[in-house]
């Protein structure tokens, strides 16, 4: 009984999941459709009715003005719902990091796994995708929600066959939101099961922002 409520915890919870951000997209692509039919309404019956060019100018930029807003609130409404079936809370800060490596040492990105380890929890990743540098490496994009207070983190990169990469983010136990990403700073261990089958440690960097 236990065994099988455990499997149908996680699915109803996954089902619950995108049901509500299913729910969020319709409702945002609704308001859109209802805010464009409303403004060509509004624009058809301006055009027929005869006002004077100030007023025109200052109903026609309200008009305008209000319909940004209901698109940016349906906007941000969607990116809301995304972010909580992602696992990332958007009340709670998370980190967006991206990784420099040699690219013969990211082989498999599917396999690659990252986790965040705290003195209170360990957190898993999620690996948003690769980019190829024009230096011949890669770039590891990512992002991972802080759910404790604590200054004590190390970002852990699991490359299977390649080894384990730790990087400790410098960061306060409340770290404010920054708009651009940080310097760059050297991996601070690695540890290779092959000794001597992976570049130097200053090959391997990481910078990061708090959203």
């Amino acid at each position: 009984m236990n065994t099988l409520s455990g499997l149908i915890g996680p699915l109803a919870e996954s089902a619950s999941d995108r049901l509500g951000i299913l729910m969020s997209a319709l409702s945002g692509i609704a308001m859109a459709l209802a805010v464009a039919l409303a403004m060509t309404v509004y624009f058809r019956l301006g055009y027929r009715m005869s006002y004077s060019p100030w007023r025109d100018v200052v109903r026609h930029g309200l008009a305008t003005l209000a319909a940004v807003a209901l698109f940016a609130f349906a906007a941000y409404d969607v990116r809301h719902a995304a972010l909580a079936y992602l696992g990332l809370n958007p009340s709670k800060p998370a980190v967006e990091f991206e990784i420099r490596m040699p690219r013969e040492t990211l082989t498999a990105v599917s396999d690659t796994q990252i986790e965040l380890h705290t003195d209170r929890n360990q957190t898993l990743a999620l690996v948003d995708g690769v980019r190829d540098l024009a230096d011949g490496r890669a770039l590891l994009r990512g992002a991972v929600a802080l759910n404790h207070r604590t200054a004590d983190r190390v970002l852990v990169v699991n490359l299977p066959g390649k080894g384990t990469f730790e990087f400790r983010l410098r960061l306060p136990a409340k770290p404010h939101r920054s708009e651009q990403f940080g310097p760059w700073h050297l991996a601070d261990r690695i540890a290779s099961p092959v000794t001597g089958s992976i570049a130097p440690q200053d090959a391997y960097t990481i910078r990061y922002r708090v959203l």
